[in-house]
């Protein structure tokens, strides 16, 4: 994500380097690339010039202090901007109805379904609410059945009714439902609908009108780029929506769309989707974004998805045993487990200041760890609770059985060990033990 809009801006500050001030002329030729880059991001024309008159109207009015050169008082200026282009701050949703009602629009293709079961997902788990999705894409073969699936997945009942093509009584009938349940939040999905299409405009129009929801989010695959954009008008136009929604923005995008569109249809952000796991959703920080975006990482965001998957009770299991140095493949495994769940690899290193930079033409596999775990699952439960009967015969059993060789083993088992030791030296328990005993190893993980 970003990441030709990244290097585009980073050559464009490079104009200022050396330069002893700010003048007009390195201004305009540095915000010359600036505006190009915007433009090749796919960020609206008017945005892209409204945005670089801003910042040159900024740069030119400040002073450059001797301790800071001409350059970073340029990122600087850019970084606040973008900042601000996007929104500003952070808006979350206001859920304030018995039950609340959030009602979800967008066109076919954009998400919806899936981006629906995310949110059910994390208001469960971050709110502690009892949602209920609505399943009021009567249209689509299999969309209901489609968020059957996704409510199984996350463990949050879908209210549908087969036959049944009126959207209004549908959602009526499980707004009864949610209030005699006692689910405090109700999530209806929508059928995709074009702009130009009238009656399926309409029909939106109606069903929001007649269910007054708390939060009316308009779903957008920022992939599209500017016809995003530009759909994402057209509807807030019909429904005045509260919020857009921008999903895949873990896919080859070019972020136009989230540079755009908050200035375009004045409506903020509120979440976004980096990922095909439930999991994978984060609140929209404008100004994380703009430190992601200027190469800066987003350590912030980092620690709070780590925080997500600390669990207390375990850290203290887990700091008992290293300290009687009885942490087990088990153990490892589970730590595993933890880190894969925080997403994508690409993206999270991508959150390390600098390393995103470093790591932009290398692909990173999110199934990074197959061969360990597979290395690990082949053990027996006694060898994975007593890793040190592990002898030659055992491993070469478990080399066959994990379609590996009797080398990557043996390193994992040595990597394992060494692992053990520093964890064991270290206070504290838990992923942030394992973390950094594994930066510390030699040879970083087995190759798979």
């Amino acid at each position: 994500m970003f990441e030709n809009l990244s290097d585009r801006l980073e050559r464009s500050f490079k104009i200022l380097k050396g330069e002893g001030k700010i003048t007009e002329i390195n201004v305009a030729e540095t915000l010359k690339d600036v505006r190009r880059a915007l433009l090749d991001a796919d960020v609206n024309y008017k945005v892209a010039k409204s945005f670089t008159d801003t910042v040159k109207q900024k740069a030119l009015g400040m002073n450059v202090l001797t301790a800071v050169k001409p350059g970073q008082l340029m990122v600087k200026i850019v970084h606040d901007e973008l900042a601000e282009l996007m929104g500003g701050e952070t808006v979350g949703l206001k859920l304030e109805g018995k039950p609340s009602i959030i009602l979800m629009s967008g066109l076919q293709g954009s998400g919806k379904t899936t981006f629906s079961g995310k949110l059910a997902n994390m208001l469960k788990k971050k709110q502690h609410k009892k949602p209920l999705l609505v399943a009021c894409d009567v249209y689509r073969p299999a969309a209901i059945e489609q968020l059957k699936v996704v409510g199984a997945s996350v463990e949050v009942p879908v209210y549908s009714e087969d036959g049944n093509k009126n959207v209004v009584e549908i959602a009526n009938n499980a707004i009864r439902e949610a209030k005699a349940k006692g689910n405090d939040v109700v999530i209806i999905d929508t059928a995709g609908r074009l702009a130009v299409d009238e009656e399926m405009m309409n029909e939106i129009a109606t069903l929001k009108e007649a269910v007054n929801p708390d939060e009316t989010l308009f779903v957008v695959d920022s992939m599209t780029g500017q016809d995003a954009v530009n759909t994402a008008k057209e509807f807030n136009d019909r429904l005045d929506f509260d919020g857009v929604i921008l999903t895949k923005l873990d896919g080859d995008t070019r972020g136009g769309a989230a540079l755009s569109i908050r200035t375009v249809v004045t409506k903020p952000i509120k979440f976004i989707g980096t990922g095909e796991k439930m999991e994978a959703i984060d609140a929209f920080h404008p100004n994380r974004m703009a430190d992601r975006i200027l190469g800066m990482g987003d350590v912030v965001s980092l620690v709070e998805r780590a925080q997500e998957q600390y669990d207390e009770e375990e850290a203290r299991r887990l700091q008992k045993k290293i300290a009687k140095n009885k942490f087990d493949f088990n153990d490892f495994l589970g730590q595993i487990n933890q880190i894969k769940k925080m997403g994508n690899l690409k993206d999270l290193a991508a959150m390390i200041p600098g390393v995103g930079k470093q790591l932009k033409d290398i692909d990173i596999d999110d199934n990074a760890f197959k061969g360990i775990e597979a290395i690990i699952q082949s053990m027996t439960p006694k060898e994975r609770s007593n890793p040190e009967i592990l002898n030659q015969s055992r491993r070469m059993r478990i080399a066959k059985g994990s379609g590996t060789n009797i080398q990557e083993v043996n390193r994992l088992i040595k990597q394992f060990d060494q692992t053990r030791k520093m964890m064991k030296m270290v206070t504290g328990g838990g992923m942030r033990n394992m973390m950094g005993a594994m930066k510390n190893m030699k040879g970083g993980m087995p190759k798979m």
